[in-house]
């Protein structure tokens, strides 16, 4: 499947659950230690805002203080619908999957970039469903490039710090549960 159309599904995905949090929920705890909910959607509305700019050619440097703090406002629902939209048109942008992206760890392919967007829009995506109630499973399409992209780089990130240590599952489990798991996150908390 085309990267860009699975990311465009997995914001969909995204923000459809945000559609469904309660008034009372933006508070609740998510498997991201430190987050509440307005913190999680928080922090996936600045990884879609920062795409913007990021897929048009700017560098890191240059946006990084335009997206701090609280981007979502007295309407969390509409920002991130805003957010949404713009993030899908981005990558629609033809040639956008061919540039390189100046993050400020360096230059990277758009195709990179977009796997790593995609990989936030998933597992959080799994984690605003746990602390809200909504639906677990995540496309399975998205789920599976996730799997793939991590498996050449999960020693990295790990090290890095930018992924927890892995939760055990079984062999057997599903490879959404295992992809849950390598991201150290439960996937029967839910």
């Amino acid at each position: 499947m085309d990267l860009a159309a699975l990311y465009q599904r997995s914001i969909d995905g995204f923000e459809a659950r945000v559609a469904q949090v309660r008034p009372d929920q933006w508070t609740a705890p998510t498997p991201c230690p430190g987050w509440d909910v307005r913190a999680l959607v928080n922090h996936v509305i600045g990884a879609e805002r920062r795409a913007v700019p990021l897929l048009d050619g700017a560098t890191a440097r240059e946006i990084d203080d335009r997206f701090a703090g609280d981007l979502l406002g007295d309407d969390p629902r509409a920002r991130c619908a805003e957010a949404a939209r713009e993030a899908r048109a981005a990558v629609s942008v033809p040639g956008a999957m061919r540039r390189m992206v100046h993050l400020s760890t360096g230059d990277i392919p758009a195709e990179e970039y977009l796997h790593q967007l995609l990989s936030e829009h998933v597992v959080h995506s799994w984690d605003l469903a746990v602390a809200t109630g909504s639906e677990l499973h995540l496309d399975p399409d998205a789920v599976h490039a996730v799997t793939r992209w991590l498996a050449e780089r999960e020693d990295v990130l790990r090290v890095s710090g930018v992924i927890s240590a892995p939760v055990a599952v079984p062999d057997c489990a599903s490879e959404q549960d295992q992809l849950i798991g390598a991201f150290g996150r439960d996937p029967h908390r839910g």
